[in-house]
């Protein structure tokens, strides 16, 4: 089966809950939301795209070409959606809250991969959190717990 008839297939309301299939969907909303938060300020960096290869690549247990048809998958689902609620609601009905602090660490990470976090990309982050369910102050430590990582 074509990776996109298998992602359509997920995302449809009709979807079986398999743990395999609630895994495939956790994993195209993560990476839905990390590619979007890597083009929020009109420059995907090389830095962007190579942490969010590598973030795929751990979380989810994925060789390099599967982590480049997930990336190719969720633009293809990201385009025939009409907003992020989708996605996030994914993360939410399978997630924990742990789970989801660690998802918004990864946005951050993704922030400052390219050293700098400009007004969209603050913006947008914070409607991750609350798209995600998240405190502000959940989200204020993880971006503290990231700025920590990159000032070591």
């Amino acid at each position: 089966m074509a990776i996109l008839e298998r992602l359509k297939e997920l995302l449809s309301p009709a979807a079986a809950p398999a743990e395999e299939d609630e895994r495939d969907r956790v994993a195209t909303a993560t990476c839905v939301l990390l590619l979007e938060m890597a083009g929020a300020d009109e420059d995907f960096s090389a830095e962007e795209r190579e942490h969010i290869m590598a973030t795929l690549r751990k979380r989810f247990s994925l060789s390099e070409e599967d982590a480049t048809q997930l990336i190719e998958a969720s633009k293809a689902a990201r385009g025939q959606s009409y907003d992020l609620w989708t996605f996030t609601n994914q993360i939410n009905k399978a997630c924990p809250p742990d789970e989801k602090t660690r998802i918004i660490e990864e946005i951050w990470r993704v922030v400052y991969a390219d050293g700098t976090l400009d007004a969209h990309e603050d913006h947008l982050v914070h409607k991750f959190a609350r798209l995600l369910n998240l405190t502000h102050p959940q989200l204020i430590d993880a971006k503290l717990k990231v700025l920590d990582e990159r000032n070591r």
